[in-house]
């Protein structure tokens, strides 16, 4: 379940980033990024609450937001993803790995 929360967090935390971005257009949106972010904070709080660690679970939340927003927007907003765009990305990926590898231990 500590997992489950967590992955809402980040489909949460996504979801209301990319409102954010159709706002410009669309200003009832605001609404959702609200919510969105609350939940979010929600989700992560319960996910840390069942004993995942800070570091590890705020390292995942913004790595895999990070990826996720990068990729969506790149198709909702026709924003660039570059090779070296999805290289940080991998970075970053390789960064959380590590981090949870290392928490392990």
């Amino acid at each position: 379940m500590t997992w489950l929360y967590l992955v809402v967090a980040v489909v949460c935390e996504v979801g209301a980033t990319l409102s954010l971005k159709g706002s410009e257009s669309v200003p009832l949106l605001y609404g959702v990024v609200a919510v969105g972010y609350v939940a979010a904070f929600v989700c992560l709080t319960l996910a840390l609450k069942r004993g995942l660690g800070l570091g590890v679970a705020y390292g995942i939340w913004a790595a895999a937001g990070v990826a996720i927003t990068a990729a969506a927007s790149r198709f909702l907003f026709d924003e660039p993803l570059t090779r070296k765009m999805v290289a940080g990305i991998g970075f970053i990926i390789t960064g959380v790995l590590l981090m949870e590898i290392g928490a392990a231990h």
